[in-house]
């Protein structure tokens, strides 16, 4: 940015549009597409069942700006009420059960007990069951069955055998167990889901940077129009510091264009005429005339939108640890279930000894340590990382970040600041220290809107300085500003004035960074000169030695200018950069890594890293980045550091040791107590009963939530 021109500050009131609130028909397609959409491998079968779907939705959009309903937190209200009331209704269920009663030793039976406890049961297996029938229907038709096929098993074999027992067929009820068994099932989930951030909205997000509507030009007159009815061809008017509505051309006027968070350039990019504009960008301090060239799905904004869609429904594919486990429960239980049936059977017993083998054991087999031993650790391992400075929203993401083998970089506002500042401020003249040159520099700069004008603003009122008023002020066309300032003629030019009024440029006025360098006149003599860039984080070099040591590759992928990344890249030391890099070509680079086999981590804060994030094995975040990026990330960096990834690593690998722990503990009662229940030991007289198993069961629930606890002194540790 050679050229320093600023402008006058314009007082004039700035319109802030009519924010309408009109639903757009080229927004509805993608709005609506989120109720298809799943969470990155969390709660997945829940989401689809309680979400309302496209086709129900077809008919109905948010209103702009607006996220419309928030399924993730109706799901959680929904489990809560569900939970409560089943948690209501089991009290009774296990105080009238003669299984419990014998086994506590006392006697309490109503009239028509049998029935009392069938229609209470009901009650809780058709209420409280309910998303886990529908969620086994799902994972049915997916052909992919996991926790919720495994408990639809076992408590409708619970409900219909003790049903059947009620009316007529010999044998005892499970309708504790079944009831047991959901509620606990039901605050397991509730818990995950309490613990893990919402659903993603990152569609939702990058639809809403759009405005509402545009300006369009007609002759003399300017109509405001819906963003639906804009065509390609029609001539827009963008005021001072609104969205840009389409892509488009300028053919009148002259502004600087912020599109940070779209292309990743760190400064804001001036636009004249024949210069093209994206949508989505914000207009600076000057009304521009733009000729749409691209609106709907032809936009930039939209095919970003794509790409994220495309990367998240790949992403949705992968399972988490829990559903892994319950998939292969679930097989073993059914083999083991009809097995039991089909030899004692053969064997010559009755047909109701057989079926009771077998639904102690189809019961037993899904253990109600399962439906904690996963989400206790997920909720603790979320609390922890949180007061670490790491946001947790994709579960299977958090378990596979102890694979990561590659790190690949934004630089703006990930490795650097995101913030155009002062870097160097130099005096050549001995009547006028570093700070004074600043301090007059800086009345000049308080009106204008130019990057520079901002950085050296900002450096001021860090400094806590008084900033002087400037009068006479003047702009020198292409090449910077004047003023007097208590008494003083000073300027504050580019290198182009010193070169045209034969003024030696310092040597030492450039360093090896990229940065953009302004001198500062006084009375006509140079006095000193200001250097400006996008700031490196003071924590990124330790954060990459400390990646480098664990022999992870740490690489970086930036829109800005070959110069200035490779400027970042020597400073840091990092493995390789890419420079001058669009959306689609930062998620091609995250597939080139994992093409070769590298288990990739994207890190950014932009837009424009939308896409390369959702691709990544790992996409994190920087929480000061967009809300776009962070919704579309697995994690989230609270405190923007880098060094953060480093305990996101170790905090993985903590919290996946935990849950394989809890997962053997969970089961690990099975392997003994499914063949006792099926009646391997029978010849022995032994036969494992559904109150001793009871027993069991609780002893592993207990074990589970006790090593779940210790998880946060593991963590405390790292």
């Amino acid at each position: 940015m050679e050229n320093h021109e600023h402008h006058k500050h314009d007082h004039s009131k700035r319109s802030k549009g009519s924010a309408k609130e009109k639903a757009v028909d080229k927004k509805t397609e993608l709005k609506d597409s989120l109720a298809e959409k799943t969470e990155h491998g969390h709660t997945k079968t829940m989401d689809k069942e309680h979400n309302m779907s496209h086709d129900e939705h077809s008919d109905h959009n948010p209103k702009h700006g607006q996220m419309g309903h928030d399924h993730h937190k109706m799901m959680i209200a929904d489990f809560r009420k569900r939970f409560w009331v089943t948690l209501v209704l089991t009290i009774p269920i296990l105080f009238l059960s003669p299984m419990i009663q014998e086994f506590f030793g006392y006697d309490f039976l109503l009239p028509g007990n049998p029935y009392i406890l069938f229609a209470i049961s009901s009650i809780v297996y058709f209420y409280g069951g309910w998303p886990f029938l529908k969620g086994f229907w799902s994972e049915v038709k997916k052909g992919a069955p996991g926790m919720m096929t495994l408990i639809a098993m076992a408590i409708s074999v619970a409900y219909f055998y003790s049903s059947a027992t009620v009316f007529g067929l010999e044998g005892v009820d499970f309708f504790w167990e079944l009831a047991t068994l959901i509620a606990i099932m039901l605050v397991g989930h509730w818990i995950e889901m309490k613990s893990v951030l919402g659903a993603s909205k990152a569609l939702q997000l990058l639809v809403s940077m759009m405005p509402a509507e545009a300006h369009r030009v007609n002759g003399e007159t300017i109509e405001d129009i819906a963003l639906e009815d804009l065509l390609k061809g029609d001539l827009i008017l963008i005021k001072p510091g609104e969205k840009v509505p389409a892509d488009g051309i300028v053919v009148e006027g002259s502004s600087y264009l912020n599109e940070s968070m779209l292309t990743g350039e760190s400064k804001p990019v001036k636009k004249e005429l024949n210069d093209k504009v994206i949508g989505g960008s914000v207009n600076g301090n000057s009304s521009l005339k733009v000729k749409v060239e691209h609106t709907g799905k032809d936009s930039y904004l939209n095919k970003v939108i794509t790409m994220v869609e495309e990367a998240q429904k790949t992403k949705s594919k992968m399972q988490n640890l829990s559903d892994r486990a319950a998939k292969w429960l679930t097989y073993i239980a059914l083999a083991i279930g009809f097995g039991t049936l089909a030899v004692w059977l053969a064997l010559g017993f009755p047909f109701v000894y057989a079926l009771e083998r077998m639904v102690t054991v189809m019961v037993i087999a899904c253990p109600h340590a399962l439906g904690l031993a996963i989400p206790l650790v997920v909720a603790i391992s979320t609390a922890v990382s949180a007061q670490n400075g790491l946001l947790i929203r994709n579960r299977t993401a958090f378990e596979e970040s102890r694979k990561i083998s590659a790190l690949l970089f934004d630089k703006t506002g990930t490795l650097t600041k995101g913030d155009f500042g002062v870097t160097r401020i130099e005096s050549v003249d001995n009547n006028n220290s570093s700070a004074e040159v600043l301090r007059l520099a800086s009345a000049l700069e308080q009106s204008s809107e130019h990057p520079i004008a901002v950085g050296i603003i900002k450096k001021i009122k860090e400094d806590k300085v008084i900033i002087p008023k400037p009068k006479n002020f003047n702009s020198i066309t292409g090449k910077g500003v004047e003023a007097t300032v208590e008494n003083k003629k000073i300027k504050v030019v580019s290198p182009g004035y010193l070169r045209d009024e034969k003024i030696d440029i310092p040597k030492d006025a450039y360093s090896d960074a990229a940065e953009t360098v302004v001198f500062v006149l006084i009375d006509g003599k140079l006095a000193g000169y200001i250097a400006l860039a996008d700031e490196i984080r003071p924590e990124s070099a330790e954060a990459i030695r400390i990646f480098k040591k664990n022999n992870i590759k740490v690489l970086m992928a930036t829109g800005d200018n070959e110069k200035t990344a490779k400027a970042v890249s020597e400073k840091l030391g990092l493995d390789g950069y890419y420079a001058e890099v669009l959306p689609h070509q930062k998620v091609e680079i995250v597939k080139q890594l994992q093409e070769k086999e590298e288990f990739v981590a994207m890190t950014g804060d932009g837009v424009n890293d939308a896409p390369a994030l959702a691709q990544a094995n790992v996409g994190i975040a920087v929480g000061s980045g967009t809300d776009v990026a962070a919704e579309t990330a697995d994690i989230i960096l609270v405190n923007s550091n880098p060094q953060d990834i480093a305990n996101l690593i170790l905090f993985g690998k903590a919290t996946y040791n935990k849950m394989i722990q809890n997962l053997i503990w969970a089961t690990g009662y099975n392997v003994v107590a499914i063949p006792l229940a099926a009646g391997v030991l029978y010849a022995s007289g032994f036969v494992l009963g559904p109150a001793v198993g009871a027993v069991f069961m609780s002893l592993s629930t207990i074990i589970v939530a006790i090593n779940a606890q210790l998880l946060k002194r593991k963590i405390a540790k790292k």
